[in-house]
């Protein structure tokens, strides 16, 4: 069953499915459906949370064995699968299709993916976990779903917003959900339920530190290395939050990935920066590095990115910050050196 991001929430009210598939192209839209879905299940005692990610060698035999165990920890668990922008294959598909005969209500299994394409829904895979559980489609929000979205934010946090001061914000972040969340929880925390003005939302974005999280984004997309090792310390001198880093380098990954095989396939680019909801102001940069990353490149950096977040999710980094800057320097020149780890016992 089709459930939109923004219905989510009602649907969680009428009853926990066995399955929920969170696939889309904006990451934090994903992740907040994700945990709306924890929550819902918590508050039905789901207790544990089992979490994978596809990589190279994985064993799909080990979601058949997580789903079929007792947990020693809970009563009921939650199995998260991180498809990590890869089609399940062969055995991938089997897998699924077993766990569907295996049902089990103290059991929930979340699959996160990229976009679902039309071929991917056709799947016999897809259907059968949809037919038993709710498909949640992530989608770049713009236009009157991105102020709808906004407007859904404001009241969650209770605020008190003018709505020269949300166009205003929306504009100065331009479609990125992440960026424009963060300043409302700050004016949340700064002027509670007053009145929140125009220029107030201006003062306040004026008034960021000098590096952020995007203008590491900028350093990445034109390859300036230098750059962005000088903003990853500054945000690594502020204990910015790694979990926050990485989403910031992945969203654009995901987006040259996509531009460059829209390109393979022989779409125009200016269609590509208008299906993607690139701004006019990115598109420079995007260019930059569409000329610079080729796809083969593209990938070994998501390969990279999804061993960081296994790693980093078990423990194993030696220390995180070392290993962003080794993935924000291959953004911008060859390095061929491995990703600092402890070894996996």
């Amino acid at each position: 069953m089709r459930c939109y991001a923004n219905q989510l929430t009602s649907e969680l009210k009428k009853g926990l499915k066995p399955f929920y598939l969170v696939f889309g192209e904006e990451p934090f839209q994903e992740a907040q459906c994700v945990q709306q879905i924890r929550d819902a299940a918590k508050a039905q005692g789901f207790d544990e949370v089992i979490k994978f990610t596809l990589m190279q060698g994985f064993d799909w035999q080990e979601i058949i064995a997580q789903y079929q165990s007792m947990s020693l920890f809970s009563a009921r668990t939650i199995i998260e699968l991180d498809l990590n922008q890869q089609k399940p294959g062969v055995v991938g598909s089997n897998t699924f299709k077993k766990v569907i005969e295996l049902i089990n209500p103290d059991t929930l299994l979340i699959i996160k993916g990229a976009k679902a394409s039309q071929e991917v829904q056709r799947g016999a895979w897809f259907k059968a976990l949809d037919k038993h559980g709710v498909f949640v489609p992530c989608y770049p929000l713009t236009g009157s779903h991105l102020k709808r979205w906004l407007d859904d934010q404001v009241n969650r946090l209770s605020l008190n917003m003018q709505n020269d001061a949300k166009i205003s914000l929306i504009n100065a972040t331009e479609g990125n959900l992440l960026a424009c969340f963060q300043e409302l929880e700050k004016l949340s925390l700064l002027h509670g339920n007053a009145l929140i003005t125009q220029q107030l939302v201006m003062q306040g974005l004026l008034n960021q530190a000098k590096f952020d999280i995007f203008d590491l984004s900028d350093a990445l997309l034109n390859g300036h290395a230098k750059q962005a090792i000088k903003v990853l310390n500054k945000l690594a001198s502020d204990n910015t939050e790694v979990v926050s880093i990485l989403w910031a380098i992945n969203k654009e990954l995901n987006t040259l990935m996509s531009v460059q095989l829209g390109l393979l396939n022989g779409e125009p680019i200016a269609n590509l920066f208008k299906q993607k909801a690139i701004w006019k102001n990115q598109q420079g940069p995007v260019q930059n590095a569409i000329n610079r990353l080729n796809i083969q490149t593209l990938e070994h950096i998501s390969s990279e990115l999804a061993l960081f977040d296994s790693s980093y999710k078990q423990g194993n980094l030696i220390a995180p910050y070392q290993a962003l800057a080794h993935i924000c320097i291959k953004f911008c020149q060859p390095l061929d050196i491995p990703m600092p780890c402890h070894a996996l016992n």
